[in-house]
């Protein structure tokens, strides 16, 4: 998912005679045209025509020049010609990152509205705010902001190895860098160095930031450092991590998509390796 889309998204006035692009979920699946290549919905007249619902409106800005919104739809549409649901997932690995950027963002928004309808201190509802992204306790006035959860994910080398993990919930095959909730208290190292020797029993040193990356399951930002091997050898509990290695560039698995930051974070290594010794990986 494209973090450079971010700064063209402005929080401005709508208007009614602009260009708009609707972000439309039901659940976790955005509402795309049958092809699954291009949203569906550009404006209110569609939504009448499909016989859809929706049940609030959250406006997010304007990218280029239409104005951009996000919708959760009531119901799943049925029997409706040339519209299709489809899972967030599969359209961040297909579509366009200009989209998907924005589809992202209208993912977290739907969902924090969502999980915040009522009160987490007295229980009463909550209303949302005019002058900005927030929801209120109708009783004892409580502010709730879209919530966001910092995750680690690191790159770990040992010479020329990379450290690669594949855990149960991925695809099968697919391996990647690992990663990590940070909990309440730690700094951003401690939890990188905290998360590898759980999840790999080794000890890492000369721990450097990245890049980072929002990553909206449901709410995360991933904050991506390297880091180097120091003491150890790989320990994996079989819960969290299923297997793991090292490997050389020349014998990488099946690897996440480009889009992720874990990738980034792979090229980059096979990029710094191939430019110190091109001779002999040809």
């Amino acid at each position: 998912m494209a973090n450079t889309l971010r700064p063209a998204i402005r929080r401005l006035e709508t208007r009614e005679d602009a260009p708009s692009l609707w972000f439309a979920f039901h659940r976790n699946r955005l509402l795309l045209h049958r092809d699954g290549q291009e949203l569906c919905v550009p404006g209110h007249e569609q939504w009448q025509a499909l016989g859809l619902e929706y049940s609030a409106t959250h406006y997010l800005g304007v990218m280029g020049a239409a104005h951009c919104y996000a919708v959760p739809l009531a119901d799943e549409p049925v029997d409706c010609d040339g519209v299709v649901l489809q899972d967030l997932r599969s359209v961040l690995l297909t579509m366009d990152s200009s989209i998907t950027g924005v589809a992202g963002l209208a993912f977290q928004i739907v969902h924090w509205d969502r999980t915040h309808q009522f009160c987490g201190q007295c229980g009463q509802p909550m209303e949302a705010m005019l002058e900005e992204r927030a929801r209120q306790c109708t009783r004892c006035d409580l502010m709730f902001f879209p919530r966001l959860c910092p995750v680690i994910i690191v790159r770990v080398c040992r010479g020329e190895e990379l450290l690669l993990a594949r855990s149960p919930h991925t695809p099968p095959g697919m391996y990647s860098v690992l990663a990590g909730f940070v909990e309440p208290g730690e700094t951003l190292e401690e939890a990188v160095a905290r998360e590898v020797m759980e999840e790999a029993g080794i000890s890492i040193g000369n721990v450097r930031y990245f890049g980072s990356q929002p990553w909206p399951f449901p709410h995360s930002l991933m904050i991506g450092f390297t880091a180097e091997h120091e003491a150890g050898e790989i320990r994996i509990d079989g819960k969290e991590i299923e297997n793991a290695n090292w490997y050389s560039v020349e014998s990488l698995p099946k690897l996440p998509p480009p889009i992720s930051i874990g990738r980034r974070l792979i090229d980059d290594f096979v990029r710094h390796i191939k430019d110190r010794e091109p001779s002999r990986l040809g």
